[in-house]
């Protein structure tokens, strides 16, 4: 062999050995950034007192504990989940947007946000603006998505039920009860207490149920101290119907003293209520609350018939069903990052959940539709309270979702 062709062989086997280094680099470089932790910014209310805090604070932790234990068992795909967090401060927008601008300067790829739509919008939108899948663990109305945020909404999803699917399922309740006449009590602090009324309303009278009257009462606690859920209570009163049915919550200070001015005045109809009545903290103890039913997403008092649910309710001592969305939610966004191949893109993830049939959580079996972009199908508890006792009375199923007004 010539000189200058053993010269040209060298300079192959450098320029080889040198794409092999580089390759080898690029595939270290390639692992070290796989192994990297999977970043959620959780934006929520961790206010004394914050309208959300009795929902958001029980999500969390349980999410925390969902996160521990899917990294002790490797993670997703090879990497761990980390959960950042930011208290919004209750209902102070300019707060809240800060906490989103904060958890996407960490580098969150997954916004996470409280639960309910109109607080939890400010960080809705910056995190869309971002492109970011942005996920509530249980606001309980279709808004979550493109009917409030446009195009952009097709990054937005709740595992909250969608309030057309949860007030179908109070109706079938009611009906399968055999109570076939309803008065309704609509609370409209809240779109979502609004939009489950409208949805058991529409459901009721499609099953052939008959409203005898409807009122609507405001809550003290995000109504500067008003009191008509008085005059909603005693309309009730004049027109008595087999079963009486709301949508609020004892956090909002008006479900205590409205049962109260029922029963003080010897009205002992049944009330059935949405998920936002779980929980015994707020039952008042003179007279104790009786013949009080609603459905729920979980058992918190020790009788779910999942013993994951119940290990879980006893260890963050939880007050209310809705704990349980918070591990749904990372369930949740565990499968639809597998699906997409560990893709973080938030349109790919989006297009994944928008297709979830029946997929398993820790809540059960949940779907999406391009439509509903919160879950509907879910079997949810249902729970009686008497004397202040709650007793698990079996699970119902909406088996159609109504279409209600699209102010809803």
């Amino acid at each position: 062999m010539t000189g200058s062709k053993r010269a040209r062989w060298a300079l192959v086997i450098v320029a080889a050995a040198a794409l092999v280094l580089a390759a080898a680099a690029a595939a270290r470089t390639h692992a070290a950034a796989a192994k990297k932790p999977i970043v959620i910014g959780w934006a929520y209310d961790g206010s004394k007192g914050g309208p959300m805090a009795p929902f958001d604070g029980p999500a969390l932790a349980a999410a925390q504990i969902r996160k521990n234990q899917i990294n002790a068992k490797g993670g997703v795909l090879g990497r761990k989940l980390e959960i950042k967090t930011c208290n919004t401060q209750g209902d102070n927008p300019t707060d809240s947007k800060s906490c989103a601008d904060k958890l996407i300067s960490q580098g969150s790829k997954v916004i996470f946000t409280t639960c309910d739509v109109n607080l939890a919008t400010p960080v809705v939108q910056e995190s869309l603006k971002h492109k970011l899948l942005t996920i509530a663990p249980c606001i309980g109305t279709d808004q979550m998505g493109p009917k409030k945020f446009g195009k952009a909404g097709k990054l937005a999803f709740s595992f909250g039920n969608a309030a057309q699917d949860e007030g179908s399922a109070m109706a079938q309740l009611a009906w399968d009860k055999g109570w076939h006449t309803a008065d309704l009590a609509t609370d409209t602090t809240i779109v979502y207490f609004e939009a489950v009324v409208a949805a058991f309303k529409a459901r009721f009278q499609q099953l052939g149920g008959k409203i005898v009257t409807a009122t609507s009462y405001q809550d003290p606690a995000l109504q500067q101290g008003s009191t008509n859920y008085n005059n909603a209570a005693t309309t009730i009163e004049q027109h008595k119907a087999a079963v009486v049915v709301t949508s609020t919550a004892g956090a909002y200070q008006a479900l205590g003293p409205f049962i109260t001015d029922l029963r003080t005045a010897g009205d002992n109809t049944p009330v059935l209520n949405s998920w936002a009545g779980d929980g015994t903290y707020w039952l008042p103890t003179s007279p104790k609350v009786t013949n009080y039913w609603f459905v729920t997403y979980a058992n918190a008092f020790g009788h779910d018939p999942s013993s994951a649910v119940n290990s879980l309710a006893k260890q963050i001592k939880a007050a209310t069903g809705g704990f349980v969305t918070g591990p749904t939610a990372i369930d949740g966004l565990v499968t639809a990052i597998k699906r997409a191949h560990g893709s973080l893109v938030g349109s790919k993830l989006a297009s994944v959940m928008q297709n979830f049939h029946h997929v398993p959580t820790f809540s059960g079996k949940v779907s999406f539709s391009a439509k509903l972009h919160s879950v509907f199908g879910r079997a949810y508890r249902v729970i009686e309270i008497n004397d202040n006792k709650p007793v698990e009375k079996g699970t119902i199923v909406a088996k159609k979702v109504p279409k209600i007004p699209s102010n809803f």
